[in-house]
């Protein structure tokens, strides 16, 4: 009976999220930070470790560092598993040498820069043995969760139809040249990857899809656009879709959406009726029925009509907002949960193990390629290649 001890890579002084992070790691009381590699620059690594109360001999200048010498410590010592909080470019290298070394990994999304490094990390995950999770944030929130519940029990009747949009507006100027340090990377092909907009926030929506449906997306037919003059990557686009369940989709993802915040919106139609879910109403999911009279579901802890995955990720009474931070929390305990089944020899649950795998980090990196493909097409209808 102890807390899980977490490593950190990336997350340091003035990092976006980083913080983010610790701060749902931190929430169930599972986890505790202990060591760290905080920044690619030595000083800030060092300096960002003594923000964070770490001992000297627990901040490392670099992963490498961290990573052979934490393996070294004894087992009553060293950490359990690696959380990793760096840009698109440089996730694959410590993920992998983490999972070479015996430690679990929890990363950032877009899982890596390219589909041929998450395939070379699924293989070692399967080698290994060990846990990889990856934070796509949505599918922590309860309602999403009862959202999921719902269409797996059938209660909308075969699914028809799937709307999912994400529209934002932080990217309307060339803040990249403006000094916006976020922007910049994002918006660079050498960090980001072959998408700016849809492997930032284009994944999000469509893991939300796949997630919820239960469904798997097959074909796209996309357009991609650099909307702001003098971009070096695309700001927008728009996606159809086909689902393995014969179902067809829409997706729109957009950082030029000026005045929008985060607004991602999913909403999905059956034979019976559909279900809609607001980013920004996040405790609540509208039942819209055929033949009755639509329905308002809310979360909260002690609401005996929701699914017991969305009262397992509840954290209070109804009418309390269970927010961004929370539904980063519930990925983390759920893993953490898992894990500690792993390390005592229990068999975690199904509600323990609702979080993303390497597999759903293998279904984005597929997703941003054939997007770009399809976007680059003449033909473009285009099917996915895992």
């Amino acid at each position: 009976m102890r807390k899980l001890r977490m490593g950190m890579i990336g997350g340091g002084r003035d990092a976006f999220i980083g913080s983010i992070h610790r701060l749902a790691a931190n929430m169930d009381g599972l986890i505790e930070l202990s060591c760290g590699a905080l920044s690619s620059n030595p000083e800030i690594a060092l300096l960002s470790a003594k923000d964070l109360f770490l001992p000297e001999s627990r901040s490392y200048i670099n992963y490498e560092k961290m990573i052979v010498a934490e393996a070294a410590l004894p087992s009553d010592i060293k950490i359990d598993f690696i959380t990793i909080v760096t840009p698109n470019f440089a996730h694959f290298a410590p993920a992998m040498m983490a999972l070479e070394y015996g430690f679990n990994v929890v990363i950032e999304k877009p899982m890596t820069f390219s589909l041929e490094e998450a395939k070379q990390l699924q293989q070692k995950v399967i080698e290994t043995g060990l846990i990889l999770c990856l934070t796509y944030t949505y599918s922590g929130y309860p309602m999403v969760k009862q959202a999921k519940a719902m269409l797996n029990q059938g209660k909308l009747g075969k699914i028809r139809k799937v709307w999912v949009e994400y529209p934002q507006g932080w990217l309307s100027t060339l803040s990249e040249k403006e000094g916006n340090v976020q922007a910049a990377w994002r918006t660079d092909p050498s960090k980001s990857g072959k998408s700016s907009v849809m492997g930032d926030i284009g994944t999000h929506a469509a893991h939300l899809a796949e997630y919820i449906t239960g469904s798997k997306i097959t074909d796209v037919c996309a357009e991609l656009n650099t909307i702001v003059e003098g971009r070096a990557m695309d700001d927008d686009g728009a996606v159809l879709l086909k689902f393995d369940n014969g179902s067809k989709g829409v997706l729109m993802a957009s950082q030029v959406a000026a005045g929008e915040e985060n607004a991602l919106k999913i909403r999905i139609y059956g034979e019976k009726g559909g279900i809609e879910w607001l980013q920004h109403e996040p405790n609540t999911l509208v039942v819209k029925w055929f033949n009755e009279p639509t329905q308002i579901l809310r979360a909260g802890s002690n609401y005996a009509y929701l699914s017991s995955f969305a009262t397992h990720n509840c954290r209070t009474p109804g009418g309390h907002p269970e927010g961004y931070i929370e539904a980063f929390a519930n990925i983390y305990r759920n893993f953490a949960l898992t894990l500690n089944c792993s390390l005592d020899g229990r068999k975690p649950t199904p509600e323990m193990l609702d979080f993303p795998t390497v597999e759903d980090g293998i279904r984005g990196m597929a997703f941003i390629d054939t997007v770009v493909a399809s976007s680059k097409s003449e033909k473009k209808w285009t099917t996915f290649n895992l």
